[in-house]
């Protein structure tokens, strides 16, 4: 399945459940697929280059099927010290997702590569610099992680970072940090973006690959119980202050910051996460552990109901239209 852009406008809302580290399998890409909307998962989850091939088969197969299924994405790190970017890329030009989304480095390497057989790249940036350079490198997407973002964040307020990427940027945008329900889905495109970049409200679902301590904990946390920090990865991340104390942290003094090494992910990478649980700072819309399909479903379900609620109320239609017939 090659991409289209037409497929983007095929989705139920404009969202990408977002790739987490240890959580996101071949399991929730389909679900959330089906459901309708973009599912990704990073391809470190699968522990060697021939299991990413296996996973991504799986997916192929389950969604090739499929003609309404929306279109899936899959993540790679970019940075110098992920010693698998080049095996793990091969395995993306044998399948041919219809998205690719690059974190953590430049994507300039395989733009050409992934346009040739007809799919997009989008790049993760978490402040305006980065996004020139994945401009310049002819991405076809811009994904701003901004404050509020559950595992590695950004650190900008989503209506500053939008509004200056916006000045210069007209390809698409994607918006992520703290985004949860319908309400918020929408008040993306309000603020100029196209879609939206949400994950931690998927850590608590049937197909996640997490402990259920970790969906649990998720289910009872609220804004209050996620905390900011480089000490665990060397890159600014949220995590569960609960999870923090029970690795032997004190989460209101985190010791100075870790070193940025994502050398054979799996290892070290995998141990840390695997007992230091990432979310963001929207996780308390996550009030249950659901299968995906629901959960969309009621993002879904927010989503019309806070259109309606713009669209029913007096107030705004009566300054917009007052605004319209003074211009």
């Amino acid at each position: 399945m090659t991409f289209s852009s037409a497929k983007l406008d095929t989705l139920r809302i404009p969202a990408i459940q977002a790739p987490m580290f240890l959580i996101s399998g071949p399991d929730m890409v389909v679900s959330a697929c089906e459901a309708g909307i973009v599912g990704s998962f990073p391809t470190q989850n699968a522990r060697t280059p021939a299991i990413l091939d296996q996973w991504m088969k799986k997916i192929r197969t389950r969604l090739d099927s499929d003609p309404n299924a929306a279109p899936w994405a899959v993540n790679i790190i970019m940075h110098p010290s992920y010693d698998r970017a080049k095996a793990d890329f091969d395995v993306i030009l044998k399948h041919k997702p219809p998205i690719v989304i690059t974190a953590l480095g430049s994507p300039a390497a395989l733009v050409e590569q992934v346009h040739r057989y007809g799919g997009i790249v989008l790049a993760d940036v978490i402040n305006p610099e980065y996004a020139k350079k994945a401009a310049a490198a002819k991405v076809d997407g811009l994904v701003l992680v901004s404050a509020g973002a559950g595992g590695h964040t950004g650190y900008l307020s989503p209506f500053v970072f939008v509004h200056e990427i916006r000045r210069w940027w007209h390809g698409l945008l994607v918006l992520g940090g703290g985004i949860g329900t319908g309400q918020a889905i929408l008040a993306t495109q309000a603020m100029g973006a196209d879609m939206a970049y949400l994950g931690t409200h998927f850590i608590a679902s049937e197909e996640s690959q997490c402990q259920t301590e970790y969906k649990q904990m998720v289910v009872q946390a609220d804004s209050g119980d996620i905390v900011t920090s480089d000490a665990i990865t060397g890159v600014k991340a949220n995590w569960l202050r609960q999870s923090l104390s029970n690795g032997g942290y004190d989460p209101d003094d985190m010791p100075s910051p870790g070193k940025i090494d994502f050398t054979s992910a799996a290892g070290t990478q995998n141990k840390r996460w695997k007992d230091i649980w990432a979310a963001g700072q929207g996780v308390a819309s996550a009030k249950s552990v659901q299968p995906v399909r629901d959960i969309v479903n009621t993002l879904v379900d927010e989503y019309h109901k806070a259109i309606s609620a713009v669209v029913a109320n007096p107030h705004l239609s009566t300054k917009a239209h007052k605004k319209e017939e003074t211009l």
